[in-house]
């Protein structure tokens, strides 16, 4: 261990001081962009310094002392990491908040992490902070980054962010030397972000990571897969998780890439398009929607089209399936795939946006292994990482060309797993958090000898490449007593280009059923082509033809499980899934008890008799 953290080591001991490094050492090159009336205009590196210092120097100038907490939400953009880095840079901690956040949640958040300042991004953000600011009795400032439609709005404890940087600018003035002595007042081991989990179950747990678990983890993942100052990465997942944080802003500050700030949330798609990313940081549900809408438009192809693509998915695969056998991929093998590969796959990711991308990666929640072969077969090089916020991000992930569909690859370097008695994945490094913020209890439950409890299953095999069974909390024991994993059944059902969720149930139980969420897109494209009438969401979700559609695509799955695996009922919600209500976390995984909760009584119903 000793040895890969001397290996690790950064001239810079926090994350303000690399960006300064970067800022000078790299000036006039383009750090970011972000679009502007229509427009990409670029970012220079020298100016990504001088703008963080501002804010910096801004923030002391309202008060901001040293390890105190600036809160930040809103949607990806500039402003976002200059707030980010401008806090650390004073001497402080940044803790983030998803956009999605009700006002209660963002008060939770606000006064536990004890928030002076608190950076929003517009009037709806502005909105939810005013209506909870009576719960956060330390909170002195809200810094509005977009002012629209508050051009005639007067508060005292308001400002935009603009008047912050000309406020920095005037306090360094004022005070030569002052900027230089706050960002050397914080060492590597000292705290400097706060990340509140998402959390499936209870209220969020502030995870506390030091500037050294940062910064040794962008050089861990760097010796893991290659990373170049020349990519370009397009930021579209929410900040304020640490998957994104650490490829958006750390990563970036480590390598010097170029980050690529989306128009918002529905333009993702056209972005990728126009950017041509060389690295993809996603989630799976979003490698899920591709695929899935390669699927839905191939049917709406021409009956040679359908031929040819099929014929060239099939040398993919037998290719992708090749290239980690023994043998190895043949010179007859190579040719069919060099041939498909111009003749359909070129054309299909130039027009996803995806033909430069070499680096590829699907996190923060498993993926279904077919989703990942499938990409492997038309020339995307898929690996999955895995880890979690209390190991700043990675614990494990593919490295160099062996990528396997069912396991999520060795530790990162550095890093070291064991499988506990219980099957549980133990996790011990540098990487490993410094504990819960104010809440010994929990920290006590999760760090042991310094080993962190995933809270997950898995299997180590020879090599030691890492398999995750399941969460150690949902894993399902029925009546007869059988041990089963609902995460690979869930899975292989999100593969159906018609379904965009599943929960399966079965604890204590004589067999298992299903919660289906349906994929809407898709369901509504084969409801017009098939002539089926709707009105609402709901209406097609209780639809006869739907149902039956949905009954294939299970009797599908059910044919590649054993007996004590297949599900015998399920049932289609008539309602989407929405993080508003409580369902699912803002990176999209399911609150499993919650929805065992919700829905108690359609489950009920599907044992009725039983």
């Amino acid at each position: 261990m000793a040895d890969h953290s001397a290996k690790h080591s950064s001239p810079a001991r926090t994350i303000p001081q690399l960006l300064m490094e970067r800022s000078a050492q790299l000036g006039p090159r383009t750090a970011m962009r972000v679009k502007e009336m229509g427009l990409w205009q670029d970012i220079s590196w020298e100016a990504y310094g001088r703008y963080a210092r501002q804010a910096a120097m801004g923030f002391v100038a309202l008060g901001l002392e040293p390890g105190q907490t600036v809160a930040i939400i809103g949607e990806n953009c500039p402003q976002w990491l200059y707030g980010d880095l401008g806090a650390m840079a004073a001497g402080g901690v940044s803790v983030g908040i998803y956009t999605t956040n009700a006002a209660e949640e963002c008060a939770y958040i606000l006064e536990h992490a004890e928030a002076r300042i608190y950076v929003v991004e517009n009037e709806e953000q502005l909105d939810k902070a005013l209506q909870v600011r009576g719960q956060c009795p330390l909170l002195t400032k809200i810094v509005v980054i977009d002012t629209e439609g508050l051009r005639h709005f007067h508060d005292p404890m308001v400002i935009d962010f603009e008047e912050l940087l000309e406020l920095g600018r005037a306090h360094d003035q004022a005070h030569p030397g002052l900027f230089e002595e706050r960002l050397a007042c914080r060492g590597a081991e000292d705290l400097a972000i706060l990340i509140y989990t998402s959390g499936t179950t209870g209220p969020p747990k502030g995870a506390m990571l030091s500037h050294q678990n940062v910064l040794w983890t962008t050089l861990a993942l760097k010796q893991a897969v290659p990373v170049f100052d020349s990519d370009e990465l397009l930021s579209f997942l929410p900040l304020s998780h640490i998957a994104e944080r650490m490829f958006s802003v750390y990563m970036h500050l480590q390598f010097g890439y170029t980050i690529n700030f989306i128009e918002n949330t529905d333009t993702v798609t056209d972005n990728v398009v126009e950017i041509s990313p060389t690295v993809f940081f996603a989630v799976p549900r979003i490698w899920e929607k591709y695929h899935s809408s390669i699927f839905i438009k191939m049917r709406d192809a021409t009956w040679l089209k359908r031929l040819v693509f099929g014929l060239a998915l099939q040398v993919g695969k037998k290719r992708a399936l090749a290239r980690l056998s023994p043998q190895g991929v043949g010179p007859v093998l190579k040719l069919a795939f060099a041939v498909a590969h111009r003749a359909v796959f070129t054309k299909l990711k130039e027009r996803l946006g995806m033909e430069r991308v070499r680096l590829a990666i699907s996190g923060a929640a498993p993926i279904s292994p077919d989703v990942l072969r499938f990409y492997h077969a038309i020339g995307v090089p898929l690996r999955q990482v895995y880890g979690q916020t209390e190991d700043t991000g990675p614990t494990s992930i593919h490295q160099g060309a062996v990528i396997e569909a069912d396991n999520v690859g060795p530790a990162i370097p550095g890093v070291e797993i064991k499988i506990n008695g219980d099957g549980e994945i133990l996790v011990k490094g540098p990487n490993v958090f410094m504990g819960y913020f104010k809440n010994p209890t929990a920290t006590a439950e999760t760090l042991e000898d310094g080993w962190l409890h995933s809270g997950d299953v898995g299997e180590l095999d020879g090599r030691g490449f890492l398999k995750i069974t399941d969460r150690k909390k949902d894993l399902i024991i029925t009546s007869g007593g059988k041990n089963i994993a609902p995460q690979n059944i869930e899975n292989q059902l999100k593969f159906s280009p018609y379904i965009n969720d599943a929960v399966v149930i079965g604890d204590a139980r004589k067999y298992l059923t299903a919660l289906i969420f349906i994929d809407e897109d898709n369901v509504v494209k084969y409801a017009q082509e098939h002539k089926i009438p709707f009105t609402t969401y709901a209406s097609l979700t209780q639809d006869q033809e739907v149902r039956e559609l949905i009954s294939q695509e299970v009797e599908r799955v059910n044919a590649t499980l054993a007996r004590v695996e297949t599900i015998k009922k399920f049932t289609i919600l008539p309602k989407k899934l929405l993080e508003e209500d409580g369902e699912v976390t803002p990176t999209m995984k399911i609150k499993r008890k919650f929805i065992n909760q919700a829905y108690k009584d359609l489950i009920e119903k599907m044992y009725k008799g039983a």
